[in-house]
């Protein structure tokens, strides 16, 4: 039990004691709403009450305030935590409550916030966020309904009731109570992970080694060193035991079982009668008066209860534990002595927020001080030099920017930058990209756009060739009637080319523009980080960012309109110099089917009966002459015979692809290699001519001729109007404002410094009398 600071036999330093004790709280309270308002905590003590559902959370919570305001019952009741912030008045004879509905909730836009309340309408207000909660998908909020609470029979405290924990059945049907009990056990975690938390662990069992909720709190309190052990609903287990010695150990833990710190060194038990307050029928008690006697009552009865159960008197100690009213005195010296403690604490924190406010206010009158037109124009040259610092180092590469925050990934690039995709949607895969997992930004973000460019160019195929488009693509000639297959074929590949290339040209650009509109809030970020403040000077930030989008996408379609200009002449001329990249590969192809088409020719030239019958008549005219001469008659014929076969490939040649119009395999496959040739050159010039460009063209403006631009923008809104890069007029009034609020700050700040000091003093004075 912890001690008082002075003893209660001295009236006159007992009445000094309450005074002190009262500044103090006084003093907390001012410093809390002044952690509030700043936007920061207090870290002031206070207590979570940590219980499964049914434990009697509520109904204890209730009873160490002595009066009822809560949704109490079975099932889950609580499903938003109620912070109570309570405070001893004697001359609130009845409750006096504020409700603050938290940050973000539609109470405050109602009017509800912070206007007294009595206690039926706060109770009504807490049930229907339950009920709301019951039918919402999420089930339980983490937000906290605050209530202020002054009173004569309430302790000084922070008390704060959480959704109670929940153990659900296992199996796949349960699936949606395991989701709510996970979420709970979540929130209860994060309520009691603050240091300066005492927790109350409120355990409803009749064997300690039951650690229902104790498992729960010893993973953030591992040895329970801040946390208070309640045994609740001790009158519904005195009947359970039927040996003094089972009471022994249950009122006696051994150390195996809890051989852990607690604060108070034991448990304690409670008791809380059942019934609400109220005039209804079904209520038991009138008034708080009787709820309160009640539980006083109670307290005695378990005493009497226990003391038959042991057959001896319990000891003053024994007693210290029993009944919501010794706990309720521990807990409320327990706070007291945190809250003492912490007074040499508080006091370097408020030295050091006076001196930040201080320093702040040093600044914005410095900053009003210099709303002249020189040291705003060096102001503004100052923010145009640094961001473009800022800039050069992002495109160069650095690692200030957390990648978290500002990092992209390959697949998050491309829902906001959009994907390189062609007429059939075809989308490389993540893993064939190098660092495509890892979250980048400027310089390297812009490289690995690039290397993914190249590589969905690389991988294009030539679209397919029907017959129908080889045979439209033929025509007719304005001097004959003839095919010519290599225009033919020049026509489709050029026509394949422009319609698969053009649109990867123009996701390029709008790619790489995504990835250097990104260079902008980052750069304000490694501004801010470095100290160099432009906040107050929006206008300004606004005009240099403008400058630098209409720069960036004015630079973007310049390029990509010089890259259209390259694709348009590569996609309207073949040069055979610049098309025919790989020569080798068609004369090998052509060579493949050139023997198969001299075979086919000679087979037709010895089945013509044309051919047979010259050669008949030629031996009947060689057989009438001697016989000296039938030697150089056949070497003639056979020199004939050879020479036909020439004139014959000729004519077979032009009647399958001049004459004819009907489609052979030759002919086919001949434009079909033409078309693969000619679309495969201008890939490879279409791809290194695009990146050269692209870096060129739009990356190294942003180095060279980025700066000459901004500067020239600054200096011509110089010329016209200060204000339409700083808007002094309003800037002043603004500046105003927040050193007025400043001022305000800094003499609360040194106020609550100066109570805290002599706190701390009379604290001191107090301990040396004792």
């Amino acid at each position: 039990m912890a001690t008082p600071l002075l003893s209660p036999d001295s009236p006159v330093h007992a009445e000094e004691e309450e005074d002190t004790r009262e500044l103090l709280y006084e003093a907390y309270n001012e410093l809390q709403a002044l952690a509030a308002e700043l936007g920061g905590a207090a870290g002031a003590p206070a207590i979570v009450v940590v219980g499964h559902q049914t434990d009697g959370k509520s109904a204890l919570v209730e009873a160490l305030m002595g009066f009822q305001f809560n949704h109490v019952g079975g099932g889950t009741k609580t499903r938003r935590p109620v912070a109570l912030h309570l405070r001893f008045n004697p001359r609130c004879n009845e409750p006096q409550c504020r409700l603050f509905a938290g940050p973000g909730d539609e109470d405050e836009d109602a009017g509800i916030a912070g206007r007294p309340m009595p206690l039926a309408d706060i109770q009504a207000y807490i049930e229907a966020e339950n009920m709301r909660l019951q039918n919402d998908p999420c089930q339980f909020s983490e937000k906290e309904i605050i209530i202020k609470v002054e009173y004569k029979h309430c302790p000084n405290l922070t008390i704060i009731d959480i959704p109670g924990l929940i153990l659900p059945a296992p199996g796949r049907k349960n699936r949606v109570l395991q989701s709510q009990a996970s979420a709970v056990e979540s929130l209860v975690r994060a309520k009691i992970q603050h240091k300066e938390t005492i927790i109350l662990c409120l355990e409803d069992c009749s064997d300690w080694s039951n650690a229902t909720t104790r498992r729960v709190v010893m993973q953030v309190d591992p040895d329970l060193a801040r946390t208070v052990l309640v045994s609740t609903k001790l009158d519904t287990k005195i009947p359970q035991f039927a040996r003094p010695s089972d009471v022994e150990v249950f009122l006696h833990p051994p150390t195996c079982v809890l051989d852990v710190s607690l604060l108070g060194d034991s448990p304690f038990f409670t008791s809380v009668p059942s019934g609400r307050v109220g005039s209804f029928h079904e209520a038991v008690f009138r008034s708080n008066e009787e709820f309160k006697k009640a539980i006083s009552s109670r307290e005695s009865e378990d005493i009497v209860s226990i003391e038959d159960k042991l057959g001896r008197s319990l000891t003053t100690e024994e007693k210290e534990r029993i009944g919501v009213g010794n706990l309720r005195l521990f807990l409320e010296e327990l706070l007291r002595n945190r809250y003492i403690e912490s007074v040499p604490l508080i006091i370097p924190l408020l030295e050091k927020e006076h001196r930040n406010a201080t320093k702040k206010l040093r600044e914005i009158s410095q900053e009003i001080s210099d709303l002249d037109e020189a040291k705003l124009k060096e102001k503004a040259q100052l923010f145009h030099d640094s961001f473009l610092t800022k800039l050069s180092l992002l495109l160069k590469g650095m690692v200030v920017a957390p990648p978290d925050k500002f990092g992209e990934t390959l697949i998050n690039e491309r829902i906001n930058g959009g994907t390189f995709t062609g007429s059939e949607n075809f989308q490389l895969p993540n893993k064939m990209m190098p660092n495509a997992g890892m979250r980048l930004y400027g310089g390297a973000q812009y490289h690995r756009a690039m290397a993914e460019f190249r590589l969905v160019i690389g991988s294009i195929k030539c679209p397919p060739i029907t017959r129908e488009e080889i045979v439209n693509a033929c025509g007719v000639e304005d001097i004959h009637d003839g095919t010519n297959y290599s225009r033919t074929a020049c026509v489709i590949a050029v026509a394949k080319a422009r319609d698969t290339f053009e649109p990867f040209l123009h996701q390029l650009g709008f790619r790489l523009l995504y990835i250097l509109k990104r260079l902008i809030p980052i750069s304000v970020y490694l501004l801010e980080k470095d100290g160099e403040h432009f906040s107050s000077h929006e206008v300004l930030v606004r005009r240099v960012q403008a400058a630098f989008k209409r720069f960036a996408e004015s630079t973007e379609q310049s390029c990509r309109e010089r890259c259209m200009e390259d694709l348009e002449s590569t996609t309207r001329y073949v040069t055979w110099s610049l098309h025919n990249k790989n020569r080798a590969g068609l004369r090998h192809f052509l060579d493949s089917f050139v023997a198969p088409e001299q075979l086919s020719v000679n087979t037709l030239h010895e089945q013509l009966p044309g051919l047979n019958d010259n050669k008949q008549d030629r031996a009947k005219g060689d057989s009438k002459s001697n016989h000296s001469s039938d030697s150089k008659s056949n070497h003639s014929s056979d020199t004939n015979s050879s020479g036909a076969v020439p004139e014959t490939r000729l004519v077979d040649l032009l009647d399958s692809t001049l004459w004819n119009r009907r489609l052979v395999p030759s002919s086919e496959r001949l434009v079909y290699a033409l078309v693969h040739q000619i679309f495969h050159g201008i890939k490879e010039h279409f791809l290194v001519t695009t990146e050269l460009k692209f870096n060129c063209f739009l990356l190294m403006p942003i180095v060279d001729k980025l700066p000459a631009l901004l500067r020239q923008d600054l200096e011509s809104a110089f010329e016209d109007e200060l204000d339409s890069i700083f808007d002094v007029s309003q800037l002043r009034q603004s500046l105003g404002q927040k050193k007025r609020e400043l001022e305000i700050e800094v003499k609360r700040i040194k106020r609550l410094k100066e109570k805290f000091g002599e706190i701390n003093k009379k604290l001191k004075s107090l301990q040396v009398r004792q």
